[in-house]
């Protein structure tokens, strides 16, 4: 297979291992901290089960995430990278052993939900700097594989992460010691992510160019026009704004999907008065949805290179249309875990070419705010999504005219997009 053999060459490369290894590591921390959350907002018995109540813990959840983008894409175009991967984990440690301390002794209060938004806006941050840096170690036709290799494997070390957490959820007994051991295991992953970021050197990860102190204050004092900037730039480009548009439509979509999965896994597949057991359902879609993720990872190194990467796009939309139809027509589980599964190829499938896309065509002094933008994007899409989930669904989560609309809404964002992709010239790539 093709993957393989660019698998094999991909692997030699030594800098791009290290890179590779913070990610998982990081990753897997993230899972963990994040089961322990979900289990917090939406599967603990006193906590949301409906559409607006879920709709509002995700809102507040993702609005920092906003907030913190632009301000990252100017520290990554700025800052060493190496050293934002090493601090930034470090500062997570601190952050999550907090948090694990005051479950212990006070209980889950407003601090607690503050310094997790806190933390994951960090998380964030740290995302951003991983896929700034990806271009540094990998160039060349290999950058696919590695856009295909690093953000899927990355979301399935978050899945195993996410497995400990879970696991520790049921095997120790209620209680505010067991709240707080996932984040402690969590806390010491973090640290090791930290570590293995130490063996990369200090200037390895770029950026090329970057501000003294002053500079940099002033940087951060005209913010707003550096975005401007930066966005201009990728619409002069063509190719990463359209991958940009094309990534927070789908993400919008995928953020009315995935709300609407768990009102589905905890009051249609579960008893609503069972919390357990709607997370256990809600695990089973999650798992389905990294088959689909795996099989991205195998089949759009293989694929896109025969359908162009703008042609794969509109195709992985296309999936997504299909698993939407399904949901449409029945909500038992058997077939809502396969559209899971199609949809999760489309999702990632789409994500790995946008972020091929916007790596290959943007020069590496605006790659950092072209991947801030991506986040706020990214973020608020979901957000924009979280608000329309409110409106329109019914507490169970299951909505026949609302999941053939989605399966529209897939259809003309294929058709426009592979539309675009072929009027609009290819941007010659940059290094």
């Amino acid at each position: 297979m093709q993957v393989i053999a660019d698998l094999r060459a991909l692997w030699p490369l030594r800098e791009f291992r290290k890179l590779f290894a913070v990610r998982l590591v990081s990753q897997s921390a993230d899972g963990m901290f994040q089961v322990g959350l979900a289990t917090l907002f939406f599967f603990s018995p006193e906590n949301a089960s409906t559409a607006g109540g879920v709709a509002a813990a995700f809102a507040v959840l993702l609005l920092p995430f906003t907030v913190v983008g632009p301000w990252a894409g100017v520290l990554l175009d700025r800052w060493r990278r190496r050293q934002v991967l090493l601090v930034g984990n470090l500062v997570r440690v601190g952050l999550t052993l907090t948090i694990a301390l005051l479950m212990v002794t006070d209980g889950v209060g407003p601090a607690v939900y503050v310094l997790a938004l806190v933390a994951l806006s960090v998380n964030r941050f740290l995302l951003s700097a991983l896929s700034a840096s990806l271009p540094r170690v990998v160039d060349g036709p290999l950058l696919l594989t590695a856009n295909s290799l690093t953000p899927t494997l990355g979301t399935a070390a978050a899945g195993v992460g996410g497995g400990i957490g879970f696991v520790l959820g049921w095997v120790l007994p209620a209680g505010r010691v067991r709240d707080a051991a996932a984040l402690v295991v969590a806390a010491a992953v973090m640290a090791t992510a930290s570590a293995l970021a130490a063996r990369i050197a200090p200037d390895r990860l770029g950026p090329s160019d970057r501000s003294d102190a002053a500079q940099l204050r002033a940087a951060l004092g005209t913010l707003a026009r550096g975005l401007v900037e930066g966005a201009r730039y990728l619409v002069a480009r063509g190719t990463p704004a359209r991958a940009l548009g094309v990534m927070a439509y789908t993400r919008f979509l995928y953020g009315v999907v995935f709300i609407a999965s768990v009102l589905i896994a905890r009051n249609l597949l579960a008893d609503p008065a069972d919390s357990r057991a709607g997370l256990a359902a809600f695990a089973a879609v999650l798992g389905a949805t990294a088959v689909g993720f795996a099989a991205a990872v195998v089949l759009t190194p293989t694929l896109s290179p025969r359908t162009g990467v703008h042609g794969w796009i509109a195709g992985c939309l296309g999936l997504a249309a299909v698993s939407q139809g399904v949901i449409a027509v029945t909500y038992e589980r058997v077939p809502l875990l396969i559209a899971a599964a199609v949809l999760g190829l489309g999702a990632q499938g789409t994500k790995i070419a946008v972020d091929t896309i916007v790596q290959r065509d943007t020069a590496d002094a605006y790659r950092g705010r072209a991947f801030a933008l991506y986040d706020v994007l990214y973020n608020a899409a979901f957000v924009g999504a979280a608000a329309l989930a409110a409106a329109v669904l019914p507490d169970t989560g299951w909505s026949r005219p609302l999941f053939a609309v989605l399966t529209v809404g897939y259809v003309l964002g294929a058709l426009g997009y592979g539309f675009a992709a072929r009027r609009a010239p290819e941007a010659v790539p940059v290094g």
